[in-house]
């Protein structure tokens, strides 16, 4: 008897433990669908602010092609996608910020990142072409390509959403942690994402070994009574 309370506890234990860990794992992006049918080589589930990426890299041409996907801090607000070609973090990154205009149809625009306090719309450091912006289903849609440097090998991706936009100025988004961390590079040969700060990772660390160590309780409890 006590051997099989003890198979049960292990059994449900390491199911919950699974099921813990398995999300991570499991690309929501891969279910997305594009209203032009345009299809990508590559998708990614990204860390923060519920957002997808999906993208095709072409080396012949040094171009990426994304899709962004995120939903906005409030429903006139705005999402942005942007590469940072000097840095890891937001200041210097050259954006694509799409917001809802006053007469309700969407725009993509592209930004630079001056500073925390301040962003001007302006021609990009590098080409942008085939650019489009769409609103539906509570998430907004960033399309683009974009020209890298020849051979890249990596970039560096900086992405955020805010509540207001005005006088087609997307004003300052919050600044919790979630909005901090949304940042990480893009390995364009292995089709991977890695998070700029490793937050989330340390957290589920720390939660599988809690969840261990209630197990390891489980079965000395079982042992003894």
């Amino acid at each position: 008897m006590v051997s099989l309370n003890v198979s049960v506890v292990l059994f449900l234990g390491f199911v919950f433990i699974f099921q813990l860990i398995q999300p991570s794992h499991s690309l929501t992006c891969s279910t997305q669908k594009f209203t032009n049918n345009k299809v990508y080589q590559k998708c990614n589930d990204l860390s923060q602010l519920s957002s997808y990426l999906h993208w095709t890299y072409d080396s012949s041409n040094s171009s990426l092609s994304i899709a962004f996907i995120a939903p906005p801090a409030a429903s006139d607000g705005w999402i942005s996608w942007a590469i940072n070609p000097n840095g890891t973090g937001m200041i210097g990154a050259q954006s694509l910020i799409a917001y809802k205009q006053s007469d309700g149809s969407m725009t993509v625009k592209p930004y630079s990142l001056e500073s925390y306090s301040s962003i001007v719309q302006k021609n990009l450091s590098f080409d942008v072409w085939d650019l489009s912006a769409e609103h539906t289903d509570n998430m907004m849609r960033i399309y683009a390509t974009v020209k890298v440097p020849e051979n890249a090998t990596t970039v560096n991706q900086v992405w955020q959403v805010g509540s207001a936009v005005s006088s087609d100025m997307p004003q300052k988004h919050a600044f919790q942690t979630a909005n901090l961390n949304s940042k990480g590079t893009l390995d364009l040969t292995g089709g991977q994402t890695t998070s700029g700060s490793s937050g989330d990772s340390r957290v589920k660390k720390r939660n599988v070994g809690f969840y261990m160590f209630l197990l390891l309780l489980g079965i000395i409890s079982v042992l003894c009574f």
